[in-house]
Parts: C-alpha cells; sequence; structure tokens
C-alpha cells in the first residue's frame, strides 16, 4: 500500500496543475478519464464553469478555519477525481480552501483512471466512486483515513432518489446540484474537520 501511495503522490497534481489539465483537454474536444463521449465532455464543460464559481463564492465557515490552525502534524491530503465529475467539481473547489487555511495541510489529486491499483483499495460499496480523500501522514507516508465520495447529505438524497426511481437521471442530478449549492460547503467542511480530528496516530495503515 505504501508503494502505491508513493507512486500516486509522484504522479499527484496541485489543484491549480488540475484544473489546468482539465481546460487543456476540454480545448481539444476531450474529457480526463479513458472514456470518452460526448456525455462526459459536456459534463467536464459543465464542471469547470462550476469550478470557477466555487472559487469565488466558497468561503471556509469561521469555526472551521480554527480547528484547522489547530493541527499539530503535517498532512497530505490526496484526492482520487476525474473532471467529468459532478461531486468532484463541487467538493475540490471547498477542500482546497479548507488547506489553504492550514501550513500542515498540502492538497494534492490524482486522475481516477491513471490510478487504477490505488482507486481500487478505496472502493465505495464495490464501486469507484469520486471524489475520494486520502489523508497521508507526511512523515511516515500512510494513509490515515479516508473521506467522500459524499457528505453524508448528498448520498442520502441519491440513495433516497434511487429507491424512488430506480436510477439517478438528469433530474436527480439537478437536484444533487441544488443540494450543493443551498448546503455552501458546510457539509464537507465539517465532516472532514470531523475526521481530521478523530484520526490516532497508532491507526495509521
Amino acid at each position: 500500500m505504501k508503494s502505491l501511495v508513493a507512486r500516486a503522490l509522484f504522479n499527484s497534481y496541485s489543484y491549480s496543475e488540475y484544473k489546468k489539465i482539465v481546460s487543456d483537454l476540454l480545448s481539444e474536444g476531450k474529457s480526463t478519464g479513458n472514456e470518452q463521449s460526448l456525455d462526459l465532455l459536456n459534463y467536464s464543460a459543465l464542471n469547470e464553469a462550476r469550478i470557477k464559481r466555487l472559487d469565488k463564492t466558497i468561503t471556509v465557515f469561521e469555526h472551521i478555519s480554527t480547528k484547522l490552525k489547530t493541527l499539530k502534524k503535517e498532512y497530505i491530503w490526496l484526492v482520487i477525481a476525474e473532471g467529468w465529475c459532478g461531486d468532484a467539481a463541487q467538493i475540490l473547489p471547498i477542500l482546497n480552501k479548507m488547506a489553504s487555511e492550514s501550513d500542515k495541510i498540502k492538497l494534492k489529486i490524482i486522475f481516477r483512471d491513471a490510478n487504477d491499483d490505488l482507486m481500487n483499495q478505496y472502493l465505495t460499496n464495490g464501486g469507484r466512486a469520486i471524489p475520494k480523500l486520502l489523508v497521508i501522514d507526511k512523515e511516515y507516508g500512510k494513509v490515515c483515513s479516508d473521506w467522500g465520495p459524499r457528505p453524508k447529505g448528498a448520498t442520502d438524497l441519491i440513495v433516497n432518489y434511487k429507491k424512488q426511481f430506480g436510477t439517478i437521471n438528469e433530474e436527480g442530478k439537478a437536484q444533487l446540484q441544488l443540494w450543493y449549492l443551498k448546503d455552501k460547503g458546510l457539509s464537507v467542511q465539517e465532516e472532514v474537520v470531523e475526521m481530521m480530528f478523530s484520526i490516532k496516530e497508532c491507526v495509521c495503515l
């Protein structure tokens, strides 16, 4: 596992580098990942606009910022994502703003389809759901905890929608994006901070 993490970190990108890769591919009529389709291309373009908006509007709540500033150890937040993923577009700007609040956190991003071995260690109900945040102890290079692909409220919405309609159609996706809009990043911030302060050194894997 440690070698998988090291390899992923070697091939990781900063937040700005990640956005540039997605943007450059879009200019070529492509999306990130192994699969290419018009739908994924359209999702990628929508997500690029969404990230630009969230970069300007998302703020870190004061109680979250205060807690982040008290972190004692140094961590790397390694996020598995893809440019076409709507949840990643909603969550990455939040994590970026959170990481900027503490000199103990460094945010790095990798692409899911280019890191199958690591992704397969962090499946969600057997699926390769993203984004997935891996919290790495910088000193030891070990994954201490993970979070994702969605905050609980968003997960509950999707589960209930599937129960009612059997699938997540465009209406379901629209409801999910509306949930994120109303939540203003609070759930992600609170869940991730709670996870960070529940980490015990002895449980690093």
